[in-house]
Protein backbone atom coordinates (compact mmCIF):
# COMPACT_ATOMS: atom_id res chain seq x y z
CA UNK A 1 0.00 0.00 0.00
CA UNK A 2 1.30 3.91 -0.79
CA UNK A 3 0.28 6.75 1.22
CA UNK A 4 -2.44 8.97 -0.56
CA UNK A 5 -1.53 11.81 1.43
CA UNK A 6 -1.83 14.87 -0.83
CA UNK A 7 -3.22 13.49 -3.81
CA UNK A 8 -6.36 15.05 -5.57
CA UNK A 9 -9.49 12.82 -5.64
CA UNK A 10 -12.89 13.69 -7.07
CA UNK A 11 -15.49 11.43 -6.43
CA UNK A 12 -19.14 12.07 -7.93
CA UNK A 13 -22.59 11.80 -6.07
CA UNK A 14 -20.62 12.81 -3.23
CA UNK A 15 -23.36 14.25 -1.24
CA UNK A 16 -25.15 10.87 0.32
CA UNK A 17 -24.33 7.05 0.36
CA UNK A 18 -21.84 5.48 -0.70
CA UNK A 19 -20.27 8.72 -2.27
CA UNK A 20 -20.68 10.16 1.50
CA UNK A 21 -18.85 7.12 2.77
CA UNK A 22 -15.73 7.12 -0.06
CA UNK A 23 -15.34 10.82 -0.06
CA UNK A 24 -14.78 10.68 3.98
CA UNK A 25 -12.74 7.90 3.86
CA UNK A 26 -10.42 9.44 0.70
CA UNK A 27 -10.11 12.55 2.81
CA UNK A 28 -9.03 10.32 5.88
CA UNK A 29 -6.12 8.92 4.07
CA UNK A 30 -5.09 12.25 3.36
CA UNK A 31 -6.15 13.07 -0.14
CA UNK A 32 -7.93 16.08 -0.81
CA UNK A 33 -11.57 15.21 -1.37
CA UNK A 34 -13.11 17.34 -4.29
CA UNK A 35 -16.69 16.99 -4.03
CA UNK A 36 -18.86 16.39 -6.82
CA UNK A 37 -23.33 16.25 -7.04
CA UNK A 38 -26.04 18.54 -7.76
CA UNK A 39 -26.98 19.39 -4.17
CA UNK A 40 -24.77 22.05 -3.29
CA UNK A 41 -25.92 22.32 0.83
CA UNK A 42 -25.33 18.51 1.50
CA UNK A 43 -21.85 18.87 -0.33
CA UNK A 44 -21.13 22.02 2.12
CA UNK A 45 -22.05 19.55 4.83
CA UNK A 46 -19.98 16.82 4.05
CA UNK A 47 -16.89 19.40 3.26
CA UNK A 48 -17.23 20.72 6.84
CA UNK A 49 -17.35 17.52 8.59
CA UNK A 50 -14.27 16.55 6.14
CA UNK A 51 -12.42 19.46 7.47
CA UNK A 52 -13.38 19.02 11.50
CA UNK A 53 -12.15 15.98 11.07
CA UNK A 54 -8.38 17.55 9.80
CA UNK A 55 -9.16 16.34 6.53
CA UNK A 56 -9.55 18.82 2.66
CA UNK A 57 -12.30 19.17 0.62
CA UNK A 58 -13.28 21.08 -2.48
CA UNK A 59 -16.88 21.63 -3.32
CA UNK A 60 -17.65 21.90 -6.84
CA UNK A 61 -21.78 21.62 -7.59
CA UNK A 62 -22.19 19.65 -10.67
CA UNK A 63 -24.53 17.61 -12.86
CA UNK A 64 -22.30 14.87 -14.19
CA UNK A 65 -25.09 14.48 -16.44
CA UNK A 66 -24.53 17.55 -18.24
CA UNK A 67 -21.47 17.42 -20.43
CA UNK A 68 -20.59 20.82 -20.12
CA UNK A 69 -20.97 20.80 -16.28
CA UNK A 70 -18.68 17.76 -16.33
CA UNK A 71 -16.02 19.82 -18.45
CA UNK A 72 -16.34 23.04 -16.16
CA UNK A 73 -15.89 20.41 -12.91
CA UNK A 74 -12.24 18.99 -14.24
CA UNK A 75 -11.40 22.49 -15.50
CA UNK A 76 -11.52 23.68 -12.21
CA UNK A 77 -9.64 21.01 -10.65
CA UNK A 78 -6.97 21.56 -13.29
CA UNK A 79 -6.84 25.23 -12.66
CA UNK A 80 -6.58 24.75 -8.52
CA UNK A 81 -4.13 21.84 -8.41
CA UNK A 82 -2.61 21.31 -11.70
CA UNK A 83 -3.32 17.09 -11.70
CA UNK A 84 -6.02 14.88 -11.07
CA UNK A 85 -4.97 11.48 -9.50
CA UNK A 86 -7.77 9.62 -8.87
CA UNK A 87 -11.72 9.70 -9.89
CA UNK A 88 -14.47 8.03 -8.39
CA UNK A 89 -17.34 7.52 -10.71
CA UNK A 90 -20.06 7.00 -8.18
CA UNK A 91 -22.82 8.90 -9.40
CA UNK A 92 -25.84 6.84 -10.09
CA UNK A 93 -29.70 6.29 -9.66
CA UNK A 94 -31.36 2.90 -9.55
CA UNK A 95 -35.04 2.16 -10.95
CA UNK A 96 -37.74 -0.32 -10.07
CA UNK A 97 -40.13 -0.25 -13.12
CA UNK A 98 -41.66 -2.96 -15.48
CA UNK A 99 -40.41 -3.58 -18.24
CA UNK A 100 -44.06 -2.96 -20.16
CA UNK A 101 -44.79 0.19 -18.33
CA UNK A 102 -40.68 1.92 -18.25
CA UNK A 103 -41.52 5.19 -20.32
CA UNK A 104 -39.19 6.37 -22.93
CA UNK A 105 -37.58 9.19 -20.69
CA UNK A 106 -36.98 7.30 -17.73
CA UNK A 107 -35.31 4.67 -19.71
CA UNK A 108 -32.65 7.68 -21.06
CA UNK A 109 -33.04 9.11 -17.42
CA UNK A 110 -30.93 6.12 -16.20
CA UNK A 111 -29.00 5.86 -19.05
CA UNK A 112 -28.13 9.08 -18.76
CA UNK A 113 -27.13 8.91 -14.72
CA UNK A 114 -25.53 5.91 -15.04
CA UNK A 115 -23.55 5.72 -17.96
CA UNK A 116 -23.36 9.06 -20.27
CA UNK A 117 -21.81 10.83 -16.45
CA UNK A 118 -19.09 8.09 -16.72
CA UNK A 119 -17.95 8.74 -19.83
CA UNK A 120 -18.17 12.40 -19.67
CA UNK A 121 -15.84 12.17 -16.53
CA UNK A 122 -13.60 9.55 -17.25
CA UNK A 123 -12.70 11.03 -20.44
CA UNK A 124 -12.04 14.15 -18.75
CA UNK A 125 -10.35 12.39 -16.55
CA UNK A 126 -8.22 10.89 -19.45
CA UNK A 127 -6.71 14.45 -21.03
CA UNK A 128 -5.63 15.71 -17.53
CA UNK A 129 -4.17 11.79 -16.60
CA UNK A 130 -2.57 11.26 -20.25
CA UNK A 131 -0.21 14.14 -19.59
CA UNK A 132 0.56 12.74 -16.35
CA UNK A 133 1.38 9.27 -17.51
CA UNK A 134 -0.56 8.17 -14.28
CA UNK A 135 -3.67 7.88 -12.30
CA UNK A 136 -6.49 5.71 -11.43
CA UNK A 137 -10.34 5.56 -12.57
CA UNK A 138 -12.45 3.60 -9.64
CA UNK A 139 -16.26 2.92 -11.46
CA UNK A 140 -19.32 1.84 -9.07
CA UNK A 141 -20.53 -0.77 -10.41
CA UNK A 142 -23.81 -3.12 -9.17
CA UNK A 143 -24.45 -6.80 -8.86
CA UNK A 144 -27.04 -6.02 -11.31
CA UNK A 145 -24.58 -6.09 -14.06
CA UNK A 146 -23.75 -9.68 -13.08
CA UNK A 147 -27.37 -11.28 -12.01
CA UNK A 148 -29.96 -8.68 -12.97
CA UNK A 149 -33.77 -8.82 -10.60
CA UNK A 150 -36.84 -8.16 -11.99
CA UNK A 151 -38.13 -5.33 -13.53
CA UNK A 152 -34.64 -3.33 -13.77
CA UNK A 153 -34.15 -3.21 -17.48
CA UNK A 154 -32.48 0.70 -17.65
CA UNK A 155 -31.11 0.19 -14.48
CA UNK A 156 -29.23 -3.47 -15.32
CA UNK A 157 -28.73 -2.48 -18.89
CA UNK A 158 -26.82 0.68 -17.37
CA UNK A 159 -24.77 -1.47 -15.38
CA UNK A 160 -23.71 -3.87 -17.85
CA UNK A 161 -22.96 -1.37 -20.15
CA UNK A 162 -20.60 0.39 -17.40
CA UNK A 163 -18.64 -2.87 -17.31
CA UNK A 164 -18.01 -3.07 -20.88
CA UNK A 165 -16.87 0.79 -20.40
CA UNK A 166 -14.73 -0.18 -18.00
CA UNK A 167 -13.30 -2.93 -19.29
CA UNK A 168 -12.64 -0.40 -22.49
CA UNK A 169 -11.14 2.36 -20.47
CA UNK A 170 -8.46 -0.28 -18.71
CA UNK A 171 -7.49 -1.07 -22.11
CA UNK A 172 -7.12 2.81 -23.60
CA UNK A 173 -5.59 4.14 -20.20
CA UNK A 174 -2.97 0.83 -20.11
CA UNK A 175 -0.44 2.55 -22.47
CA UNK A 176 -0.89 6.01 -20.51
CA UNK A 177 -0.27 4.23 -17.12
CA UNK A 178 -4.18 4.95 -16.23
CA UNK A 179 -5.55 2.17 -14.29
CA UNK A 180 -9.26 1.45 -14.12
CA UNK A 181 -11.11 -0.52 -12.01
CA UNK A 182 -14.93 -1.53 -10.86
CA UNK A 183 -16.44 -1.95 -7.57
CA UNK A 184 -19.91 -4.35 -6.72
CA UNK A 185 -21.54 -3.35 -3.95
CA UNK A 186 -24.38 -5.82 -2.64
CA UNK A 187 -27.09 -3.95 -0.83
CA UNK A 188 -25.87 -0.95 0.80
CA UNK A 189 -27.66 2.13 2.80
CA UNK A 190 -27.40 4.80 0.10
CA UNK A 191 -29.82 7.50 -1.49
CA UNK A 192 -30.66 5.40 -4.27
CA UNK A 193 -34.22 4.62 -3.86
CA UNK A 194 -35.30 7.03 -0.97
CA UNK A 195 -37.75 5.90 1.43
CA UNK A 196 -35.80 1.95 0.71
CA UNK A 197 -32.36 1.96 0.39
CA UNK A 198 -31.48 4.60 2.99
CA UNK A 199 -32.75 2.80 5.46
CA UNK A 200 -30.51 0.44 7.89
CA UNK A 201 -32.18 -2.82 7.17
CA UNK A 202 -31.09 -6.77 7.09
CA UNK A 203 -28.00 -8.19 5.70
CA UNK A 204 -27.90 -4.64 4.39
CA UNK A 205 -23.55 -3.07 4.50
CA UNK A 206 -23.05 0.54 5.36
CA UNK A 207 -21.36 3.18 3.05
CA UNK A 208 -17.80 3.33 4.97
CA UNK A 209 -17.78 -0.79 4.22
CA UNK A 210 -17.73 -0.03 0.75
CA UNK A 211 -15.38 2.44 0.92
CA UNK A 212 -12.73 0.10 2.29
CA UNK A 213 -12.60 -1.76 -0.94
CA UNK A 214 -12.18 1.53 -2.88
CA UNK A 215 -9.60 3.16 -0.56
CA UNK A 216 -8.02 -0.04 -1.40
CA UNK A 217 -7.79 0.19 -4.84
CA UNK A 218 -6.42 3.91 -4.33
CA UNK A 219 -3.74 3.19 -2.24
CA UNK A 220 -2.49 0.30 -4.46
CA UNK A 221 1.49 1.37 -6.32
CA UNK A 222 0.39 3.18 -9.60
CA UNK A 223 1.80 0.10 -11.40
CA UNK A 224 -0.69 -2.34 -10.24
CA UNK A 225 -4.47 -2.57 -10.21
CA UNK A 226 -7.36 -4.47 -8.11
CA UNK A 227 -9.16 -4.43 -11.50
CA UNK A 228 -12.26 -5.89 -10.01
CA UNK A 229 -14.03 -6.38 -6.87
CA UNK A 230 -17.76 -7.64 -5.67
CA UNK A 231 -18.39 -6.94 -1.99
CA UNK A 232 -22.10 -8.00 -0.36
CA UNK A 233 -23.36 -8.55 3.04
CA UNK A 234 -22.58 -12.59 3.49
CA UNK A 235 -26.74 -12.92 4.02
CA UNK A 236 -27.07 -11.52 0.62
CA UNK A 237 -28.64 -13.75 -1.77
CA UNK A 238 -26.34 -13.23 -4.98
CA UNK A 239 -24.76 -16.77 -5.62
CA UNK A 240 -27.12 -19.12 -6.72
CA UNK A 241 -30.03 -16.33 -6.73
CA UNK A 242 -32.72 -16.20 -10.02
Amino acid sequence: MISIRDRIAVITGASSGIGWGIARAIAAEGAIAVLAARSADKLEKLAAEIEADGGRAFVVPTDVTDEAQVEELFARVKERYGRLDILVNNAGIADHTATEKLTNARWHEVIAANLHSVFYCSRAAFTVMIGQKRGRIINMGSLSSKVPRPHTAAYTASKFALEGLTRSLAVDGREHGIAVSMVHPGSTVSSLVPGITDQVRPATMMPLDVARIVVLMATLPDDVNLYESIILPVEMPFLGRG
